[in-house]
């Protein structure tokens, strides 16, 4: 008996020949990042009069395990724009550094210009189609708030097939189906920005942040939500939705053991 379980489930080197690894290499398109593990999912954002806010919840996914209760999806870059991240948190992590790598490049630039939201939005969309085209994908879909070359509040969608859309309101994940009806009744297309004050377009995150709370088994109480406006960026990344329990389940009758 082989006592190595290094070695089980191949033949054995002193009979067979020493094992041969070069089937393993491969000429082929990296495929590890085709199945994202641990994965956040709701990014919800929408424009108001003088910026945009936006809002995530803390949860990254195992599979269907709620595993981690604090993981923060929202970036801001250089005070000039924020990055709403859903999907696979490794290839979060990979934009982040990215986007590290450019603040301190036009940070130290000599030409005094910095890259707006607009900008931003342009590169990330044109990276994500790249790694597409190498069929090696960043398994993402993005939000990007600030203002455009004009100062006027942007708000732009880029997902992991480089596909790009914009709108007063956006959202990723479970929130494309579910907070964006909110905030399409709310605020209805027809409805100028400038009738959007800041405390509504917050108050209509909060309420968005709630019902994925309820109706998403991949949401959680916990949020982050960021605001952005020309005097600069205020994110809170600790919120909790407030008296929010499943208290009510007790009063229900019908199931399971009954005590009255």
């Amino acid at each position: 008996m082989d006592h190595f379980p290094g070695t089980w489930g191949r033949p054995r080197d002193d009979v067979y020949g020493p094992y041969d690894h070069s089937y393993l290499q491969s000429t082929g398109p990296k495929t590890h990042t085709q199945s994202p593990a641990v994965t956040g999912t709701s990014v919800v954002a929408v424009k108001f009069n003088g910026g945009v806010a936006m809002a995530t919840d803390n949860l990254a996914s195992y599979g269907s395990l709620a595993r981690f209760t604090d993981v923060k999806r929202i970036r801001v870059f250089d005070e000039s724009a924020i990055i709403g991240f859903g999907g696979d948190v490794s290839d979060m992590q990979h934009i982040d550094r990215l986007l590290g790598s450019i603040q301190i490049r036009e940070n130290y630039s000599s030409n005094g210009n910095t890259l707006n939201a607009k900008n931003l939005h342009t590169y990330l969309s044109k990276v994500f189609y790249k790694r597409r085209s190498e069929m090696n994908p960043l398994w993402n879909h993005i939000l990007v708030a600030g203002f455009d070359g004009d100062s006027k509040p942007f708000l732009s969608s880029a997902d992991l097939l480089g596909t790009t859309y914009t709108a007063p309101h956006l959202a990723t994940g479970f929130g494309a189906h579910l907070a964006i009806p909110i905030l399409r009744r709310l605020f209805p297309e027809d409805t100028p920005i400038e009738n959007i004050s800041k405390e509504q377009a917050v108050q209509a995150l909060r309420d968005c942040m709630k019902v994925l709370f309820y109706r998403d088994a991949r949401s959680l109480d916990q949020y982050s939500i960021a605001i952005i406006t020309e005097d600069g960026v205020e994110l809170k990344e600790n919120e909790k939705l407030e008296s929010q329990s499943w208290a009510f389940a007790e009063t229900i009758r019908g199931y399971g053991t009954q005590v009255n």
